[in-house]
């Protein structure tokens, strides 16, 4: 199988040129095609530049591999950090991916390049915001194309995820959301996903409900279907869990809640980076997820919907990019997406944004998921086998599942951010506390937290067995009293780890 091709931004060309080969920006219809005719007579695969033609020639996409095999042998060397130490001489083993990803070379390159050639996008006539532009949009095609969205056009850049939330909830949730109306959720989303919602009904006297979870740690669908009513205008839940790490039914749900006349938004950070998207499959209204959860930069997200829905929605915020006439006692705004992109975008995030969809798309989300599944299970099955752990969320054997596992210690008083902080010492990264799902974890009795790990296709079966062996030694290091012990009355206590992590 050959190595996954670097995807590099390249100034000096289109950026989508370099990362797939044949394909070019469309200067009358401003869009991506390899060669076809449009209505008005422009030919694709043609770029009109002062009257000259040039020929951009076609070529194949490079070639996906089609089994999972050891993808994180042939990837790894892509992501710096995985290459260096944690403390001088202890490796770092990265098993944090829930959190944040690492990143790719060819997003870091991505980033310096652009800043090396920055200039500012929709409004230069120059050469160099031209290629800015061209970078930015492509990197709207790109979203669109690894969630199989229809158009470029149903992509919003935010800055995160959280930013996208928000601007539904306002936005639409303004217009929609009245007294006695109600908001649907469930106890397993992230606070994201949870406050937004909150507000909303606090604005406009409509109603936040949600649907807890089952013995075996999955959603309870029976409940949430209960829950549905014709007053429900929002259903508004998770992909994944970040902590359970089930995969919740999304058409089953989706198609519950549009059944009552509600709309439907996905919380997909935890599912984008690991799993084949496909936004007309799902069945939902909404999806939002962030860069940097799918090693990507930091700072930047996406919205997407559907075209007919965003066009009903009414600006968010205001200022320049987003209008198309300004008068004194009023003002005309732009179509989607410009309406909901106020003032100067995260262009070099949005941009290495574009690049990491494009190195997931070479590498071909199916073998990600796929690859991902056999992580999940040893996981799984490795953790098990630990002495004295509680582990959250269905088993594998009821079906598939993140590859990711929350966990504690089934001794009273011993802490997960002491576990994490003693793990530390041998380079291993995991995260601990609430992972921003406190009603959650309240749900679970897990009052303090959890210890949680959480892969990515770059880490391997080898780095999750020497998870393990530490895990083993650091829980006896905790239960013996050894470690620098948390406490959650007073965090500031200890100058450990422990004691800087927030929920």
């Amino acid at each position: 199988v050959p190595h996954v091709p670097y995807v590099p931004y390249v100034p000096w060309r289109s950026a989508l040129a370099a990362a797939v080969p044949g394909l070019h920006l469309c200067r009358v219809c401003r869009s991506w095609r390899h060669g076809h005719v449009h209505g008005h007579g422009h030919v694709h695969g043609q770029v009109a530049r002062r009257g000259a033609v040039v020929e951009v020639p076609e070529a194949e996409a490079p070639a996906k591999a089609e089994s999972a095999g050891d993808l994180a042998a042939e990837i790894r060397g892509d992501f710096p950090a995985l290459r260096t130490d944690a403390y001088m001489g202890v490796p770092l083993i990265y098993l944090d991916s829930g959190a944040t990803s690492q990143k790719p070379s060819c997003v870091l390159q991505a980033l310096t390049e652009y800043y090396e050639h920055s200039a500012n996008v929709h409004r230069g006539a120059y050469a160099l915001a031209e290629r800015a532009t061209e970078a930015f949009e492509h990197a709207r095609s790109s979203v669109a194309e690894l969630i199989g969205a229809k158009s470029p056009e149903e992509i919003i850049f935010t800055s995160g995820a959280t930013d996208a939330i928000n601007l539904v909830a306002e936005s639409w949730g303004s217009v929609n959301l009245k007294p006695d109306d109600e908001v649907l959720i469930t106890v397993m989303e992230h606070h994201s996903n949870i406050v937004p919602w909150q507000l909303a009904t606090q604005r406009t006297g409509a109603k936040l409900k949600w649907a807890g979870i089952t013995d075996e740690g999955k959603l309870d669908v029976e409940e949430f279907k209960r829950l549905l009513s014709p007053k429900t205008k929002m259903v508004a839940f998770v992909h994944i869990s970040n902590t359970l790490g089930c995969i919740n039914p999304v058409k089953e749900m989706a198609d519950a809640a549009h059944a009552v006349g509600a709309k439907v938004l996905l919380d997909a950070c935890q599912s984008v980076p690991h799993l084949k998207i496909d936004v007309a499959e799902l069945g939902v209204d909404f999806l939002v997820a962030s860069s940097h959860k799918m090693y990507g930069p930091t700072g930047v997200g996406f919205l997407w919907g559907k075209s007919e829905i965003l066009e009903g929605m009414p600006p968010w915020k205001g200022g320049g990019e987003m209008i198309k006439e300004v008068h004194m006692d009023e003002s005309y705004y732009a179509d989607v997406p410009a309406r909901f992109e106020a003032g100067t975008p995260p262009i070099a995030q949005a941009v290495g944004l574009g690049v990491a969809c494009d190195y997931l798309l070479r590498i071909g989300m199916d073998r990600v998921e796929a690859y991902e599944q056999e992580l999940s299970k040893y996981l799984w099955e490795s953790l098990s086998r630990v002495n004295g752990l509680k582990l959250y969320g269905p088993p594998p054997s009821m079906g598939p599942r993140a590859a990711l596992v929350a966990f504690n210690d089934v001794e009273p008083d011993i802490y997960p951010q002491d576990v994490a902080g003693v793990l530390d010492a041998d380079g291993v990264a995991i995260r601990a506390g609430h992972h921003c799902a406190q009603p959650l974890h309240r749900e679970m009795g897990a009052t303090y937290g959890s210890a949680r790990v959480s892969c990515a296709f770059y880490n391997t079966k080898e780095e999750i067995d020497k998870f393990v062996e530490v895990l083993d030694e650091a829980l006896e290091t905790v239960r013996s009293g050894d470690a620098c012990v948390f406490d959650p009355d007073d965090p500031d206590s200890c100058n450990c780890s422990s004691s800087r992590m927030r929920s």
